[in-house]
């Protein structure tokens, strides 16, 4: 459950690294890409301090760092690290929240939020990329991660109420079903729109309902189960 490719305005961008293969100089090149993009220093910080080219296949490991969507296998892809900074940033994490990734894939964006928040809470439906994920956070090092394989049900309701909730694949509308995850103030940042181009939603939870804010157009995998896609 993982992300395609990115529109800004509803044009494709521009996002190949111009030091393939050269690991430094391509780090260094997404950083600078991601600070003229005005992300939060925070969120920048933490997404530079996960190595993408442990969370990719090994045949693209050379083009870690391109601000692309790569594959994982399993039919899923690995997200663009701008539009995985860009959501992180708008969940809002603090240091002692504990938070939900939906589609938890390769484990990047896991990883990342592991470096902001006290713990995170991965979920992932395709069997061998969950024991995957696990195998490797565990293996990285990322102690305060915990990754579930899930089925229909959305979410991991045992781990909440969460602080933020990030979905990594669009639904049709708000699943209420990860509204109920999240804590009085809390937000789910989830792409919703028709399988062929959505908006990040930035949804939050208050005593009334929710409050809705619609962000950057973008491109995910559909996201399967309640409240979302039937296949």
């Amino acid at each position: 459950m993982r992300f395609w490719r990115s529109f800004t305005g509803g044009r494709s961008v521009d996002t190949r690294n111009p030091h393939e293969g050269d690991l430094e100089l391509a780090r260094a090149w997404l950083r600078s890409r991601l600070e003229s993009l005005h992300i939060d220093l925070r969120v920048i910080e933490a997404l530079m301090s996960v190595r993408r080219e442990e969370f990719t296949l090994p045949e693209n490991r050379p083009n870690a760092y391109d601000d692309e969507a790569m594959s994982i296998g399993h039919g899923q892809t690995i997200s663009q690290p701008s539009l995985v900074a860009r959501m992180v940033e708008h969940m809002r994490v603090e240091p002692g929240h504990v938070v939900l990734d939906v589609g938890t894939g390769s484990g990047y964006q896991a990883a990342i939020l592991a470096r902001l928040a006290e713990r995170v809470v991965g979920v992932e439906r395709e069997p061998a990329l969950c024991q995957q994920a696990k195998e490797r956070l565990a293996a990285l090092g990322y102690g305060n991660v915990e990754v579930y394989e899930t089925g229909h049900e959305l979410g991991w309701p045992e781990g909440g109420p969460y602080d933020s909730i990030v979905v990594g694949a669009a639904a049709p509308k708000i699943p209420d079903s990860l509204v109920k995850q999240l804590k009085i103030g809390g937000r789910l940042v989830i792409p919703v729109g028709d399988r062929e181009q959505q908006i990040i939603a930035v949804v939050t939870k208050t005593t009334d309902g929710v409050d809705v804010a619609h962000k950057e157009y973008v491109r995910f995998v559909p996201l399967i189960g309640e409240d979302a896609w039937d296949s």
